[in-house]
């Protein structure tokens, strides 16, 4: 029902298989070129793992990735990652800046993000700007939060544009203290 095709095969070939006619048995043959061929561009790509900071590691220091990162050991200095997990036993000391971040251990500093999880084993000491926040019941919260449509803007270097009118038409606005109850 099904054939496996010799031509993707890896490594040398079996002494049963003889070349076809015509072809040169000392030359490596070449795949013709189609869109079937695996090409590593063509592969998908998996995600990579997530760096991992254990918990008898101390850094004193920044740490700066475009990657996924789990600290479970010290850190003292600034994060910048996509997604940063703060492990039970973790202990950061300076300005957390990450797309995702989930805190289950002790922050120290500013945490911005786009997506900020306080699990019930948090406990952060400093402010949290944020685009979409969760606070678990059992967390422990020290500082203020405050919510921005980008929280990675710094003021450092040059702004974004205004977003279009129709963004902005499209946003509800904050209820005021007298809306509240």
């Amino acid at each position: 029902m099904f054939s496996k095709s010799k031509i993707h095969e890896p490594g040398p070939k079996a002494d049963g298989d003889k070349p076809k006619t015509g072809e040169n048995s000392t030359a490596p043959s070449r795949p013709t070129s189609s869109s079937s061929d695996y090409t590593p561009s063509a592969a998908p790509r998996s995600k990579p793992a997530p760096s991992v900071l254990s918990s008898d590691l101390t850094i004193t220091g920044n740490v700066k990735t475009t990657g996924d990162i789990q600290i479970e050991g010290t850190v003292e200095g600034d994060i910048r990652a996509h997604l940063l997990t703060v492990g039970e036993s973790a202990t950061i000391k300076g300005e957390i800046m990450a797309d995702d971040v989930v805190v289950n251990g002790r922050v120290v500093g500013r945490v911005r993000g786009l997506k900020v999880r306080l699990t019930s084993t948090a406990r952060v000491e400093g402010d949290i700007i944020h685009k979409t926040i969760a606070i678990e019941s059992g967390a422990h919260f020290e500082g203020s939060v405050q919510r921005q449509d980008d929280p990675l803007q710094t003021g450092q270097g040059t702004r974004k544009l205004a977003p279009p009118a129709s963004e902005t038409a499209a946003a509800a606005p904050a209820p005021t203290g007298s809306e509240q109850k």
